[in-house]
């Protein structure tokens, strides 16, 4: 089967590139190109394509507008094609937010080796998106000026309040997500209360894009959200986001625990990897962890999952019906690392429920 991909970007230049990328590849044909949202939606009733690239900053329509109304008309893949800009990054995460399934930065053409990576990862994300589980959000327009957001003196959700501080200070939760993981990480932490043992998060996305995916969340959520440094200590009530330049760790020191970032090699062509911060939890944290994998094309964090699983700690995975694209969690299901798989609505009452049993798998 080939996969029909029409672009959308106002740049002729743009255009061109990325048609010569796309179709490089021998199952996906770009049938379309459109320089703005108006003649893109002529040609969306004539090509019927399986999946459409959009940019954000077009003329006639903003690429965000365009995007509201086609996915609550007629939804469809959405891969968005964003600029390195810190406004860029803000306008991609409100896109995800209204159901676009993934997203990549402008190529850079200026090294070979630059455009071959690019050329494997758009087409790899047009191939998860033509498969992914669309998520429509009638109501996202309203949450993208920051409506629902919570009070970190708000009562904690679920009724989980009261954890011992030994659970808050010797438990840590270790989570791991690709596409679709945006908005699944933001529903589980959303669901969280303020009091809670550390929580250590790699979402595979560039640099540029982690700061504001931390900010954004910081605003939503109870905990307090900000991207890890290296050699800070892990508080209670605080998530560390691995920032999208270097792998996230951690270290066991004295009675806590540390964050530690390497600007090494990507692990399963990612870098943050999930694989990178699980093995170490594994190693470091033992049965006091509790790993989590949501949503994600690949397999990045199976085996470091499975590392945990078999040092004692609980692991979870999201369910495939809940899943935007079940590659990361299929993988972990299948090398037998999972003690239980739930919806993705259930992820955080089930990661307070092992804490509050304070039950472990193995011995610490």
């Amino acid at each position: 089967m080939t996969i029909k991909v029409l672009v959308v970007d106002d740049s002729a230049l743009m255009r061109s590139l990325l048609s010569e990328v796309i179709n490089s590849a021998p199952d996906l044909e770009v049938v379309g190109v459109a320089p703005d949202p108006i003649a893109a939606r002529e040609m969306i009733k004539t090509l019927n394509p399986d999946v459409l690239t959009l940019d954000i900053e077009m003329p006639r329509m903003d690429g965000l507008d365009f995007l509201e109304r086609l996915m609550r008309l007629r939804p469809m893949p959405v891969v968005m094609i964003s600029s390195l800009t810190k406004h860029g990054s803000e306008a991609t995460l409100q896109a995800l937010e209204l159901g676009a399934v993934d997203f990549l930065p402008k190529p850079r053409f200026d090294l070979p080796s630059g455009i071959e990576a690019y050329r494997i990862e758009i087409c790899d994300k047009i191939r998860a998106a033509c498969g992914a589980r669309l998520q429509t959000r009638p109501s996202a327009a309203s949450s993208l000026s920051g409506a629902g957001a919570v009070s970190r003196e708000s009562p904690a959700a679920g009724g989980a309040a009261g954890l011992p501080e030994k659970v808050l200070q010797e438990r840590l939760v270790l989570i791991g997500a690709s596409t679709g993981g945006t908005e699944a990480i933001k529903e589980v932490l959303c669901s969280l209360p303020a009091q809670m043992p550390g929580i250590l998060l790699v979402q595979h996305m560039p640099e540029m894009f982690t700061a504001s995916f931390a900010k954004r969340l910081d605003g939503l959520c109870r905990l307090r959200v900000k991207e890890a440094e290296h050699g800070e200590r892990v508080m209670p009530g605080t998530a560390y986001l691995a920032p999208g330049h270097s792998h996230l760790s951690v270290r066991r020191s004295g009675g806590g625990y540390v964050c530690e970032l390497a600007h090494s090699e990507p692990v399963n062509r990612h870098r943050p990897a999930v694989d990178v911060l699980f093995h170490s939890a594994a190693s470091q944290v033992g049965a006091n962890g509790i790993g989590v994998i949501l949503t994600g094309m690949g397999k990045d964090g199976a085996q470091g999952l499975l590392a945990m699983h078999k040092a004692g700690a609980w692991t979870i995975g999201q369910d495939q019906d809940s899943c935007v694209v079940y590659g990361m969690p299929r993988e972990a299901a299948s090398v037998g690392a999972l003690d239980e798989v739930v919806p993705l609505k259930d992820v955080g009452q089930r990661v307070l429920a092992r804490l509050r049993g304070g039950e472990r798998r193995g011995k610490v």
